[in-house]
């Protein structure tokens, strides 16, 4: 078997903490980055190293964590527009404690 074949799947530590990089430096997350665990790795390498950008209504990046820890746990999902501002993200983690 060809080792260059065979991909692992990217540990859900890994998508969390490239969805928080997406959501720091307002970028997409590439769904092909999200199957492959040396792409996501990639991926994350480049957005770490990139200044965030800096608006004061940006979710932090542990309210973004504890949002998806929370949301795992309810078997929900978080809407997208609470990735985008703080209130609304702090509003939804307060309503699915």
């Amino acid at each position: 078997m060809d080792s260059t074949s065979f991909t692992l799947p990217a540990t859900p530590r890994q998508i969390s903490y490239a969805r928080s990089l997406a959501v720091r430096n307002h970028t997409l997350l590439p769904w092909e980055a999200l199957q492959d665990r040396r792409a996501l790795s990639a991926w994350i390498d480049a957005q770490a190293r990139m200044r965030p950008a800096m608006p004061d209504n940006l979710p932090t990046s542990k309210q973004v964590g504890f949002a998806e820890r929370l949301a795992r746990i309810k078997r929900h999902t978080v809407p997208d527009e609470c990735f985008r501002d703080r209130q609304l993200l702090s509003r939804w983690i307060d309503c699915n404690r």
